[in-house]
């Protein structure tokens, strides 16, 4: 993924994950809320917007590597 020069808010983290939590595996999704409940860096915000960005998108291979990068956050 390429480095976005973008910060994200908080909402718009919260809105993509909205959008793509059909395609993410339940339990990361009800984790990412409890996440972004609380205040994070923006490095955070912004790394994971990326992680889910055209998710539904993603091969399986891809989306395992998304999967094991944003388990991290929770």
């Amino acid at each position: 993924m390429g480095k976005c020069n973008i910060d994200h808010s908080r909402e718009s983290v919260v809105a993509k994950l909205e959008s793509q939590a059909e395609f993410l595996p339940k339990r990361l999704t009800e984790g990412l809320e409890q996440f972004l409940k609380s205040e994070q860096p923006q490095e955070t915000l912004n790394e994971v917007f990326h992680l889910l960005k055209k998710y539904d998108l993603a091969s399986e291979e891809e989306r395992k590597e998304r999967d094991s990068k944003l388990e991290q956050y929770i």
